[in-house]
């Protein structure tokens, strides 16, 4: 009963905060720039309001203060702890936000620095889970049933690789309507079903928050789009993905459910070294992998379905892989 409340108290509060913050963002003239490089139609998204990832934010928040107080209350503070690392990647997306509108153009923050924040987060976070006794340096290797062992060091510059990645893959997702709230919302599902098949009750409710967080955002991203999430969502949303991973110490459930976001950034990569050692010719139509589909005739609608059933597919065959995890 707490999974579906939860959900349902960030679903209201998120559609809420939605109705009262795009007028708002409106007023304050927070659009959109959209870069001249990409698909020529999506010119016409110039000027949509961003920095919409806000509503479900707050819809994520109120929900776990209010129904994840219980476990708070008794000392357990994964919950808080997830949401606090993604909040501060939600931050740095903010930053990079305002950024865009102040400048009007779709550059913000600079590389270096906003590396640096994201793996100062990531280090941070990683030791924190150690210093509660929430993680332990074991990788467990969904369908084999094996546990690799990996000195703490190590496994440090392995969940930091991870965990930038991860936000960053997410981030490089959301590229037309609606795309990254649909990938996400099956993931999180997949973290309500692992955390309640293995009694991770304040996880839980941070997992189903997000989704309920997530379907009320779907009501304004879905296409044509009233507003975008901008790297204040994207980035807490990368930030979510990974930090409930870890805290459910499956930081390999990673690559199963986020294979779109895995894909997204290996066409990123394939088109930049391609372009260089071949001196300008291009392995994909456009990158990342939704704007190639794009470019060869794929509707936004069909990219939001496909990639989301896949999603879907992918994140039951990772329950599977990682059910016997811990012994019941």
């Amino acid at each position: 009963m707490r999974i579906l409340i939860a959900a349902l108290v960030s679903f209201a509060v998120s559609a809420i905060a939605g109705k009262l913050l795009i007028p708002i963002l409106r007023r304050m003239k927070a659009g959109q720039s959209i870069k001249e490089d990409g698909p020529t139609w999506h010119m016409s998204k110039q000027g949509t309001p961003t920095m919409g990832g806000l509503m479900f934010i707050l819809g994520i928040l109120v929900a776990i203060v209010l129904i994840g107080w219980p476990d708070i209350a008794r000392g357990d503070f994964r919950a808080v702890f997830v949401f606090c690392f993604a909040l501060v990647f939600g931050v740095i997306g903010y930053l990079d936000d305002y950024e865009k509108v102040k400048k009007h153009e779709n550059t913000g923050l600079t590389a270096g620095p906003k590396f640096l924040l994201q793996l100062a987060a990531a280090i941070a976070f990683t030791a924190l889970l150690r210093h509660f006794g929430y993680l332990a340096p074991h990788l467990y290797i969904p369908f084999a049933n094996v546990t690799v062992e990996l000195p703490w060091m190590l496994y440090m510059v392995f969940a930091a690789f991870v965990m930038v990645g991860t936000v960053n893959a997410v981030n490089l997702t959301d590229g037309v309507d609606g795309l990254a709230t649909g990938v996400t919302i099956p993931v999180m599902l997949c973290y309500v079903a692992v955390s309640a098949w293995y009694g991770r009750t304040d996880l839980v409710i941070v997992s189903a928050a997000l989704a309920g967080g997530l379907s009320a955002f779907l009501i304004y991203n879905f296409h044509p789009a009233k507003v975008f999430m901008g790297d204040t969502g994207s980035l807490f949303l990368g930030g979510a993905v990974c930090g409930l991973a870890f805290a459910l110490d499956l930081p390999l459930m990673i690559p199963i459910v986020g294979l779109i976001y895995v894909l997204e950034v290996l066409s990123d990569i394939i088109q930049v070294v391609y372009f260089k050692k071949t001196g300008g010719k291009r392995f994909f139509r456009m990158a990342p992998l939704h704007h190639h589909l794009e470019m060869g005739g794929w509707s936004e609608t069909k990219l939001f379905c496909v990639f989301s059933g896949i999603t879907l597919v992918l994140c039951l065959l990772a329950f599977l892989g990682v059910m016997n995890r811990y012994p019941m």
